[in-house]
């Protein structure tokens, strides 16, 4: 398409676009300086975006409602161009207007995610947009690494066939919806073809990452949520989410961009959370690819120096990582972009804990309350379980003290936040085992033998010297390992079968880690048979059953180097789904139950793709 036959939107788009640039590249101020520049919709949509990260990264409430104040006049102004869309150029491939109709979508989603769910996005969802644009399916279209993000083993003329099936295929259940989807109908591409210039690139790539984003966080949420977002005739596809937001991963305009984050941020989800992957190597082929390319374009983003960050953290260089960290957060690179900033101090900090350097993890845990207005009591929970660890007990005690002013600061729907009520039920334990001790309350600290600061689980992407380090230090405390309840008595470090089972799920993580698989099961059978001694420590069973079976996976595969057994396979994966299916019983009754419910989740979907990958089909 020549210029005389552009598209009437594209100069707009352009010049956005270099908004967008300076945002990705962590000017953030200069990005919303050149998007209010110009009142029209995608510049509207870009200042909505600069402040909807601002306020989500740094969950800051004020600027929340700043991002809904911009966004709701994005969403006006989008939607009066979808009603007055410019004239259609010859040769057009999609309808006049269809660009803004991806705009319009985009500021409904992104309002959203700073409400609730509502009736406004459902029908983007039901894949209105989706159907005109790929008609098809996705198949044939390239992705970061050029190749499925679903696992490769399965054929890959299965997902038009399930693109059919599934949600993108809804009827209309009404002439007007039905008018609506024949109206944006417009010379649907058979076979897909490379986009014509920025809008057509807009449209392809934004509506791909609509689909692809909604599809992927109905997938993650708890199942009672998703049974309530199944009442409103939704039905994710976590699979047909992750390749659409691999083909808009691969084109360069905004949506690119951030369906490269959020496919970066799902598999630094699954490689740290899931504790077994059906095909780790292809999972870090992905993320490397996806990561390289953005910050091919954008070196100086905070966002994209975070994920190469989480790749040699996954990948066991922890040292490298930090080196990352540290260089992303000195003091000669702009720092205009602060939300983004702060995810690298906090990266930083988890990544010092998992290395045992609690000094640096407790000083960047305690830099992160001057950089965001998350839960500072969560802060200095974990800042004040490091100095126990390096048995500074006045120094710990001095913030643990802290702690209950900073908390109930921050609400979720008008609740506590789940570590803050987590946390305040450990600093009444610890008082009430003071007391049985003899010892002044308010000096808790002096019997904390196990550091606040491991529960959060850091044991698994760490060196064989550090995990060697762990088992030393717990094993010495008394009593001796997988004893009985009626051993830890008042001479004890541990007095209680709270703290037993504890220590028994830590021992069994890092015997893991160690592959001592058999020691490792011994220690998470100790902490589920303890269960129905347990008053307080009740979520530490299903976590134990849940790496216990990861536990059994990773047993498996590392005999599988030698050879492979699909009998044997078969048996353990329905022995491992098992153990999952009984530890998501009793995640609505206990502390962080909805993180558990997400890991299984995450963990089952690992488990189905080894099926595949096996030749074993679905289960």
């Amino acid at each position: 398409m020549d210029d005389s036959q552009e598209h009437s939107s594209a100069k707009d788009l352009r010049e956005a676009q270099i908004g967008f640039d300076l945002l990705f590249s962590n000017e953030i101020d200069d990005a919303k300086q050149h998007l209010a520049t110009n009142g029209s919709a995608f510049h509207t949509l870009g200042l909505g975006v600069c402040t909807f990260l601002q306020a989500a990264l740094g969950m800051e409430k004020d600027l929340m409602a700043e991002a809904t104040r911009v966004l709701t006049l994005s969403e006006a102004e989008s939607r009066k161009m979808v009603r007055a869309p410019p004239a259609a150029i010859p040769g057009q491939r999609f309808a006049a207007g269809l660009e803004y109709e991806v705009l319009n979508a985009d500021a409904t989603i992104l309002l959203g995610l700073t409400n609730a769910l509502s009736e406004s996005y459902m029908g983007y969802l039901n894949c209105m947009l989706y159907k005109s644009v790929y008609p098809t399916g996705l198949d044939g279209l390239r992705t970061p690494a050029d190749t499925p993000l679903a696992s490769p083993t399965p054929s890959r003329k299965s997902s038009s066939s399930n693109l059919r099936k599934s949600a993108l295929t809804v009827t209309p259940s009404d002439k007007k919806q039905a008018k609506s989807i024949r109206k944006l109908l417009c010379r649907p591409p058979t076979p897909p073809q490379l986009p014509d210039g920025p809008v057509e690139e807009l449209i392809l790539s934004g509506t791909a990452f609509g689909y692809g984003l909604f599809n992927l966080v109905f997938s993650l949420l708890p199942k009672g949520v998703q049974s309530v977002v199944g009442f409103l005739g939704f039905k994710h596809d976590r699979k047909l989410a992750l390749q659409s937001l691999a083909v808009s991963a691969e084109m360069k305009d905004v949506h690119g961009a951030f369906s490269s984050l959020i496919l970066m941020t799902y598999h630094g989800l699954v490689l740290l959370l899931t504790g077994y992957q059906a095909d780790e190597k292809f999972i870090l082929k992905q993320y490397r690819a996806i990561v390289d390319s953005i910050d091919s374009r954008y070196p100086d983003g905070a966002l994209w120096i975070l994920n190469k960050a989480k790749i040699l953290r996954m990948t066991y260089d922890s040292d490298g990582a930090i080196a990352v960290l540290e260089k992303g957060l000195s003091a000669d690179r702009k720092h205009t972009f602060a939300q983004a900033d702060t995810l690298l101090a906090f990266e930083l900090a988890w990544t010092y804990l998992s290395q045992r350097r609690y000094k640096d993890a407790a000083e960047t845990f305690l830099k992160l309350v001057t950089l965001n207005q998350w839960s500072h009591g969560t802060y200095y929970y974990i800042a004040a379980g490091c100095y126990i660890s390096l048995g500074d007990i006045d120094k710990a005690q001095e913030l643990f003290d802290k702690v209950p002013g900073l908390m109930d600061k921050k609400k979720i729907g008008g609740k506590d936040l789940p570590t803050e009520v987590f946390i305040k039920k450990r600093l009444e334990f610890y008082k009430e085992k003071q007391k049985r001790h003899g010892g002044d309350e308010a000096k808790f600290a002096q019997v904390m033998k196990l550091s606040p600061a491991d529960v959060w689980n850091t044991h698994t992407r760490i060196s064989a010297d550090v995990a060697q380090a762990h088992v030393d230090e717990w094993t010495a405390l008394t009593p001796p390992p997988l004893s009985d309840a009626s051993a830890a008595v008042a001479s004890c470090d541990m007095d209680s079968v709270e703290e037993l089972v504890t220590r028994s799920l830590f021992l069994g993580i890092v015997h893991r880690t160690l592959g001592h698989f058999e020691e490792s099961q011994k220690h998470f059978d100790d902490a589920i048979n303890k269960q129905s001694q347990l008053k307080l420590n009740t979520w530490v069973p299903g976590i134990a059953l849940f790496e216990s079976a990861v536990c059994d996976l990773r047993e498996i595969e590392a005999a599988s180097s030698v050879s492979s057994d699909v009998n044997k396979w078969t048996e353990v994966l329905a022995k491992a789904e098992k153990k999952l299916d009984k530890a998501l019983v009793g995640t609505g009754n206990v502390d962080l139950g909805n993180r558990l419910d997400s890991r299984i989740a995450l963990q089952k979907d690992e488990i189905q793709r080894k099926r595949e990958l096996l030749g074993l089909g679905t289960h």
